[in-house]
């Protein structure tokens, strides 16, 4: 049986909304384009994606704030504990865990999402590099393709929900593959490549040399040949997740389209620095971040204010979550 289970104990105390106001916080102080992008959401959407933001911060720290040099039986057994406190007796020692439980059982997310998500998480205990593409693809799924999933019933669609699946995920995994190469000298710190070492080989790169940029803090061209074809890659997926958006509820559109936007350009900044990224960290500006919201939020007024008093959309109908 799942450790995650739907459970709900009927809380009417201010207990819920005090832990999706905790899953709030968590997202404004870590997430801050995707804190921007969700403030362009209907209000009574934000609540939602707050919470499942929560639950992949709190296994975010418990994977990173742990002293790296105490035993991994130690975070594995924290993930573990994460897992089990989805039940009516232990959610609530946790301050994001009540919001993240109301809102897979509204929303009615199925349990093997997280699942797949923890099940990543644990992967980032022992697995420090990826062979190939179908393993690096493996880690992506349940650390950045279920997240997509798991918001979809939140954001709503016009059509099946299993029709947007698919571009769901790929945005969810467009995002991972981004950080992956903003991050490749920080990733290095901790000891982890998140790039496919057979795709890397094919430019004669490998762990050593991208330690040696990192020592000397400069791209080897070889890097940078390897780095290109990256790039490339995930730019094709941004491609490809773009044309969901046309099929998620009308008042959903300009956030994920203020998302995309933005996190893809990470990928024009990497560029932009001829991909220098051992000196330089891409970052999208703050005026940059401004107009886009500020766009995304016109957008999204205007498309509030056309599906006032319409009938939802078909898909996934959920139950109205607690403010």
């Amino acid at each position: 049986m799942s450790p995650i289970a739907f459970l709900d104990n009927g809380r009417t105390d201010t207990q819920l909304p005090r832990s999706y106001r905790a899953c709030r916080t968590l997202n404004a102080r870590h997430g801050k384009t995707f804190f921007l992008a969700t403030r362009l959401l209907a209000p009574d959407q934000r609540p939602a994606i707050h919470a499942l933001y929560g639950f992949a911060r709190r296994a975010d720290d418990i994977l990173d704030d742990i002293d790296p040099s105490r035993p991994v039986t130690e975070r594995a057994a924290r993930l573990d504990a994460l897992a089990a406190q989805f039940t009516t007796e232990n959610a609530d020692a946790d301050a994001v865990l009540p919001a993240v439980l109301h809102t897979a059982h509204s929303y009615r997310i199925p349990t093997s999402l997280f699942d797949s998500f923890l099940e990543s998480m644990r992967m980032d205990l022992t697995v420090t590099e990826y062979p190939d593409r179908r393993a690096l693809d493996r880690y992506v799924y349940g650390s950045a393709e279920v997240i997509g999933l798991q918001v979809l019933p939140v954001l709503g669609t016009v059509c099946p929900v299993d029709e947007a699946a698919p571009y769901a995920a790929a945005l969810g995994k467009a995002f991972q593959l981004t950080n992956f190469l903003r991050d490749v000298d920080e990733d290095l710190v901790r000891d982890r490549v998140y790039l496919p070492a057979d795709e890397l080989a094919v430019h004669g790169v490998d762990r050593d040399l991208l330690l040696w940029c990192q020592a000397h803090r400069r791209t080897d061209p070889r890097v940078r040949r390897a780095l290109i074809a990256q790039h490339a890659h995930t730019r094709g997926i941004y491609d490809y997740a773009r044309a969901g958006i046309a099929l998620l509820d009308p008042r959903s559109r300009p956030c994920v389209a203020a998302a995309l936007t933005l996190y893809s350009e990470i990928l024009d900044r990497i560029e932009s620095l001829d991909f220098d990224i051992f000196v330089h960290r891409a970052r999208v500006g703050i005026p940059r971040r401004a107009a886009v919201g500020t766009r995304g939020l016109a957008a999204a007024v205007w498309s509030r204010s056309r599906v006032a008093g319409v009938m939802k959309p078909t898909g996934t109908q959920p139950l109205r979550p607690l403010r």
